[in-house]
């Protein structure tokens, strides 16, 4: 039988495992300083769970470059994090933030299988979904064992089911606003959690950065989490719906350097980059005008701040170039 795996990878394989390994390469940074800062006997257990499945998942990419003659991406080293540094953030962060980051990795790996060939590129993504799973479960359980987890809103079971009969559903500019759906509310909810965590983790970055530059963006997208957590949380508010809590006391006064500025930018681009994601999915999923509005008007915002990031970073070169197509244009000589 023809071995599968010697057909070559796609650009949506090339896409995804390159991906993937960069951000285990963060993610080993990030926990690597998380065990040496955490108390909880069980949250310990949980980060070494998830750098054990990153560190894994490094190896079983390195086996598939090799196989292709692929060079490895540069990524993060122990050069980009002090693992020894003073705690810099709270035990009940570092959960939160592993439950964050399980629910991206869900997201990613499913669409990497959904887009996926080879059954070697396959079955490893499915193995990082497994863990992306069990580390959403792990962290789930112990949350709400200690009362950290936060809910979604409840709302009332419907009575009966019912359909759409005015075009009014669709309205909420000028017109009285309908109720939320419990998809409306579903996509704020989300949106408000992802915002305070992002605002957290800005907030620990600013004391630990060192560029002048850095340190200003990073303000500047600090103050654009809590703009957008205000918007969504006024929605919910209006709308009799309670919006989840604030993160900003998960964060230390520790100003001693824990990561380098090239990996705290990178972390900040990839949650916009999921964030915009999330915008626009929640807009398509709203049917009330006023609240898929205020989607659209925020989505430019942050496509422009993760713009000037990369112009930092590009400026630093500090942007790592993911796969590309031949330039047929630059090889004919015509550039």
């Amino acid at each position: 039988m023809e071995d599968k795996t010697k057909i070559r990878l796609t650009a949506a394989e090339m896409s995804s495992l390159w991906t993937q390994y960069i951000n285990d390469t963060v993610s080993v940074c990030v926990l690597s300083y998380f065990i040496n800062n955490i108390d909880d006997k069980k949250i310990k257990e949980i980060v070494e769970f998830a750098l054990g499945a990153s560190q894994k998942n490094i190896t079983l990419l390195k086996e598939i470059f090799d196989r292709e003659d692929f060079p490895y991406p540069i990524g993060f080293t122990k050069k980009d994090v002090n693992i020894h540094a003073p705690r810099l953030f709270s035990d009940t962060f570092a959960m939160m933030y592993l439950r964050h980051m399980s629910i991206l990795g869900m997201a990613a790996n499913t669409a990497a299988i959904g887009l996926g060939t080879r059954p070697d590129v396959i079955n490893f993504h499915k193995s990082v979904l497994k863990s992306a799973i069990g580390l959403q479960d792990l962290t789930r359980e112990a949350m709400l064992e200690q009362g950290t987890y936060i809910r979604p809103p409840f709302i009332s079971v419907p009575d009966k089911v019912d359909f759409v009969e005015k075009q009014k559903f669709l309205s909420g500019i000028k017109s009285r606003r309908r109720a939320l759906t419990s998809v409306e509310i579903t996509h704020l909810f989300m949106n408000i959690q992802t915002n305070q965590i992002g605002k957290a983790l800005i907030m620990g970055f600013i004391q630990v950065a060192q560029d002048k530059e850095v340190k200003g963006y990073l303000q500047r997208g600090k103050k654009i989490a809590q703009k957008h957590v205000d918007l969504f949380s006024d929605i919910l508010k209006n709308n009799d719906i309670p919006a989840p809590m604030f993160w900003d006391s998960a964060v230390t006064d520790s100003t001693t350097q824990v990561f380098s500025d090239k990996l705290i930018l990178f972390h900040v681009s990839a949650m916009i980059a999921a964030g915009i994601g999330n915008y626009g999915a929640a807009m398509a999923a709203s049917p009330r005008k006023d609240i898929g509005l205020k989607y659209a008007s925020l989505i430019p915002e942050i496509a422009l701040y993760a713009e000037d990031g990369a112009n930092i970073m590009i400026k630093n070169s500090w942007l790592e170039e993911p796969p590309m197509a031949d330039d047929r244009d630059q090889l004919s000589g015509m550039t």
